[in-house]
């Protein structure tokens, strides 16, 4: 059974095959291929064998299984990047395109929103006849909110307390 290449595996089987190209290290030293029988440079490497396409330049570790040999490309990092740089290029160009011809908003009405905000508190009241400024009570939401507050932080409180003191006494 074939087990996958781990990605340090990989990484390092695209460099030694970025090696073998650039310095053109094995690939010189062999003769240079001649008809169909040349087409493939072959390296050993612990997995099994490294295999240059002298014709394309792609990279593929073969390794040997119960059935025989099989061959798996090497990714090839450099063209994922490129066509993920054309995509990103093509969608900005789109959106360009998409913000040059105008608005897309639908439902845009020409009169103004109302002021009103359904969330905001009344303004305290001034009574009449005196300059005196009314609080407004806060509700029971309020009141519930804050009891729940006062809840788990009390509780809290109790549990930090018991570990401090089991700490101290050695039982943890």
């Amino acid at each position: 059974m074939m087990r996958p290449a781990t990605s340090s595996t990989t990484s390092w089987l695209a460099a030694a095959a970025a090696v073998m190209v650039v310095s053109g290290g094995l690939a010189a030293a062999q003769s240079t291929p001649d008809g169909e029988n040349g087409r493939y440079s072959m390296t050993p490497i612990p997995e099994g064998v490294l295999r240059l396409d002298t014709r394309t330049g792609t990279v593929s570790t073969c390794t040997r299984n119960g059935a025989g040999w099989a061959c798996y490309a090497v990714p090839d990092e450099r063209t994922a990047l490129d066509a993920e740089i054309g995509r990103l290029q093509a969608e900005v160009e789109r959106l360009k395109a998409q913000l040059a011809a105008g608005p897309t908003v639908s439902g845009k009405i020409d009169e103004a929103l109302p002021k009103s905000d359904p969330l905001r508190k009344p303004e305290p009241k001034v009574a009449e006849g005196e300059r005196k400024i009314e609080i407004p009570l806060p509700s029971e939401q309020d009141v519930d909110r804050m009891m729940s507050f006062l809840e788990k932080a009390w509780r809290r409180l109790i549990d930090m307390a018991n570990r401090v003191q089991k700490d101290v006494s050695g039982k943890i």
